[in-house]
């Protein structure tokens, strides 16, 4: 993409944090689900990574599944240092084989870690007992980090928000404009103050170098009172767009993409939220509009917002001046 393509006149934000240099950047700067598309390496894993944070981040089958886990993982840890100690250092073992031994320590080591104790099995020598204190104390001290761990995957203030998953080019008085829209899906939690950000990702190609420029977008509306219905987010591609007198092959060639910002006050957590997006120029359509995603209720008395409505569109033909 030439540079001579983007219009001269305006102005580049050298500040999105983001990298600029084409040959070292790969695949798109900002995954769909707002995330950053990028690893890191280079210091130990420990170091690199926030435990904390990435159990936070889990979905909640990933967590249930983790927690799980971790449980099973530390009673077969006491179980096999039960069976070490040999069937002698317990009393109430009633099993005659090998693996149900293994069985009843398990259940031995589950009700320590726990706290349960139910009184059938119980450790008879001073190791088993300085072993079974140690699980009577680590148990309670895990559950505690697992209701913190809990508390805050409930707490963490979030916005609920969906995005379409195409950004669409439409006719936009005699026009054409790009646009997405997005919808706040828990009840409960609409957006007051919110606000929209959008930058626009160009590869453009000076001097023989290749790089990546940012520009902010002009938007028919960069803020809304109250969030609580669908949002379609309009950038009208006039002489004040870098998109001007662009085409699809365009799009392609400087590896288009749309960084999306929202933020907004939610008043169940009484917390400003915050959520990203991004859209590339393969998840852009050309000639479609959005179809309505609200109506009035049969009775007359109520809108209903049609949820699964969200990404529906339907093709419509550009005029050959607007392209």
């Amino acid at each position: 993409m030439s540079s001579r393509k983007v219009n001269p006149s305006l102005k580049a934000n050298p500040d999105t944090g983001f990298g600029s240099q084409a040959s070292q950047i790969g695949g798109r700067f900002i995954n769909r689900d707002g995330s950053f598309n990028l690893r890191r390496e280079g210091w130990p894993v420990l170091r690199r990574i926030g435990i904390y944070s990435q159990l936070l981040a889990l979905s909640g089958m990933q967590f249930v599944l983790v927690v799980l886990g971790f449980f099973l993982l530390v009673n077969l840890l006491f179980t096999f240092l039960y069976a070490l100690m040999g069937n002698h250092a317990f009393y109430g073992l009633n099993a005659h084989t090998g693996w149900g031994r293994v069985k009843e320590l398990f259940y031995f080591s589950t009700q320590s870690f726990s706290t349960v104790g139910y009184g059938r099995v119980n450790p008879a020598t001073d190791s088993a007992n300085i072993i079974a204190s140690i699980e009577s104390i680590t148990g309670p001290l895990l559950f505690a980090v697992v209701t913190g761990l809990m508390y805050g995957r409930f707490s963490r203030p979030r916005a609920y928000l969906a995005f379409s998953n195409q950004a669409l080019l439409a006719p936009y008085k005699n026009g054409l404009a790009l646009m997405f829209r997005m919808v706040p899906y828990k009840a409960n939690h609409h957006l007051t103050n919110a606000q929209v950000v959008v930058t626009i990702t160009l590869l453009v190609n000076e001097g023989g170098k290749s790089e990546y420029r940012f520009y902010p977008l002009t938007l028919e509306r960069t803020r809304i009172d109250t969030f609580n219905m669908n949002w379609t987010v309009v950038h009208p591609i006039n002489e004040e767009s870098p998109l001007l007198n662009f085409t699809a092959e365009d799009f392609e060639k400087a590896d288009l993409e749309l960084y999306v910002l929202v933020t907004g006050f939610d008043q169940v957590y009484s917390n400003t939220v915050m959520q990203r997006t991004s859209y590339t120029y393969k998840e852009m359509v050309w000639g479609a509009r959005f179809r309505p995603m609200y109506h009035e209720s049969p009775d007359g008395l109520t809108t209903v917002l049609e949820l699964d409505k969200l990404h529906h569109y339907d093709p419509i033909p550009l005029d050959p001046i607007t392209t």
